[in-house]
Parts: structure tokens; sequence; C-alpha cells
């Protein structure tokens, strides 16, 4: 009889661990700009037979009705709501409300393209406001990213050629008070967890839309009902999403990532509604996003720096 060598068991297949921490930022940010893609989707769809502020209301209210299960985690129950900053909140969900008008007036009128690039243009307006309410110091070198943002959003803009419409400053307006909004939301942060900003904001905006809402109410008919319905579901789910992704990450690698929902959108403009993106609309939202990516990279080497506890007077000159 012949022996045989033992055949070696077949290989099993190794058990991976679980994500390292960089790679679930990256599908977080991933899935928040997936969600909010396909929100402006649903905004647009809506908006071909609903007023602006309809679809405000709607986006809030069914928001609202997706963030209630953030009450029901064990140990919090209504509760969780108890905060010291109410006035704060009302006026962070006021201007917010604002850019919410703007924002979604210009995703219903512009070409999608246009009203989605414009809209990455908020960085540039929190490193300001961060100037003006926050002190904070910015030197040249992001001076010189938001000059150049400012370039790209001419380019966009276009003024004084026959390419340029009022209607595109309504979406330059909704990126301003975005950048206000957050500012705000960065000072309530130091005292308030994530989720009780997203329930009270929600909370807020719900009766803010629904009165300018009822002086045009007509009731969604048809398949217009799953379109709101989405537009808050994926908005709240692309919010929470969101920051979550930037609590465990780096914004500077994260940013890149969101920049992913221009051409999904610009994608989906085409196979819907036949749109396409002009070259100058293609160029001027280059130049913000290399912007924006430069402010990213800026700010997380600062706050890097700040965990370290490396004085802000040893940066090099010009940053």
């Amino acid at each position: 009889m012949v022996s045989r060598a033992p055949v070696p068991p077949p290989d099993r297949p190794r058990p991976r661990g679980p994500l390292s921490t960089p790679a679930r930022a990256a599908l977080l940010m991933l899935g928040s700009t997936l969600l909010f893609a396909l929100m402006v989707i649903a905004i647009r769809l809506a908006s071909e037979s609903l007023h602006t502020f309809e679809i405000a209301f709607f986006r809030n209210f069914f928001g609202l009705a997706a963030a209630l299960p953030l009450l029901l985690r064990p140990g919090r129950g209504f509760g969780f709501l108890r905060t010291a900053q109410l006035p704060r909140y009302f006026v962070r969900c006021l201007i917010g409300m604002l850019s919410m008008f703007c924002g979604f007036w210009a995703i219903g009128h512009l070409p999608l393209a246009q009203a989605v690039s414009l809209s990455y243009s908020t960085p540039i307006f929190v490193t300001i406001a961060a100037v003006l309410f926050l002190g904070e110091k910015v030197r040249a070198r992001r001076w010189t990213a938001v000059a150049l943002g400012f370039v790209g959003v001419l380019v966009i803009l276009r003024p004084g050629t026959g390419e340029f419409t009022p209607g595109l400053l309504v979406a330059v307006a909704a990126a301003v008070l975005s950048g206000v909004v957050a500012i705000q939301i960065k000072e309530l942060s130091r005292s308030e967890p994530a989720d009780r900003i997203v329930v009270w904001t929600t909370l807020f905006w719900v009766p803010m839309s629904l009165l300018p809402a009822l002086a045009v109410w007509e009731w969604p008919q048809g398949i217009v009902w799953l379109w709101v319905v989405a537009a808050g579901v994926l908005g709240t789910g692309g919010h929470m999403l969101w920051t979550r992704a930037l609590k465990i990450g780096e914004v500077s690698a994260l940013t890149p990532i969101s920049f992913m929902q221009l051409p999904v959108v610009a994608l989906f403009g085409w196979l819907l509604f036949g749109q396409t993106i002009d070259r100058w609309t293609a160029v001027g939202a280059f130049i913000i996003l290399a912007a924006n990516a430069y402010i990213a990279h800026r700010e997380a080497q600062l706050a890097r720096r700040a965990r370290t506890h490396a004085p802000v007077e040893a940066a090099k000159p010009g940053e």
C-alpha cells in the first residue's frame, strides 16, 4: 500500500476585521453624498407641480418623521431635547429656513449642475463668517483659496453676459446663508450633541415652513407624494450620515468625496431632464472644488495642531 501525504483541508476564508475608522468615515460620507444627490432630484421632480414653499414644508415634515427614531434610543426619550439654547436654535433655524427656500428654488428653476456647483461655494462663505463672527485668524494661503473660489463663482455667473440671470444670485444667497448656518452649528455643537441639533432643527423648521406654504397650498397629486416624502427622508438621512462622517473622519479626506454629488446630479439631470453641463459651469465648478479642497486641507492641519497643543503662531508665514 502506497502511503500518501495528508491532504490539507481546503482554505477557509479568513475572518475579516471591522473596517478601519477612515474607511467607515469615507463610506458614511459617500452614502451622505448619494442621499443628498437623490434629494436634489426629488426636489426637482416635485418642483414641476408644487411651489418651493410647499416642497420645503414636506421635506421638513417627513424629515421630522425620519428623525424621531433618534428619540427612541435606549435612555433617551423626550428628556433628550432638554436644552438651554432655544433662542440660538430659533435664530439658526430661521436663517437655515431662508437658505432652504433659496436653495430649493434654485434646484427647481436653474439647471441642476449650476445650482449644485454654486452650492459648493458655501465653504468660502464659512471662512469669511468665521472671521467676522468667531474672530478666527485666516492667513494668506486660505484667503487666496477664498479669492480663487470667488473666481469660480464668477465664471459660473458670467455677469454682464447674456447667460447671466438674476436667478443665479438666489443660488449664491443660499450658499451665503448656509455659511452663516454652518458657523452657528459649530457654536452649538460645543455644548449640544449632533442628534439633538438635528431633531430641534427639524422641529423648528416644520412650523416655520408651514406658514408660507399655506399661502400657496396645493395638495400633491399622485407620484408627487413620492417625491416629497423622498425629499424629507433622503435629506434627513443624508444629514445624519454627514454629521457622523465628520465626527470620525478628517475633513480634508472627506471633502473630495462630497464632490461626487455633482456628477451624480449631472447624470440624472441628463437622463431625466435632458440637461447638459456647459463648459463655463464645468470650469467654474472645478475652480470652486479646488478652493474647497485646499480650505478643508488647511482647516484639518490647524485642527491637528490644536489637538497636539501646538501654538497657532508656529504656523508657517502665509498659511
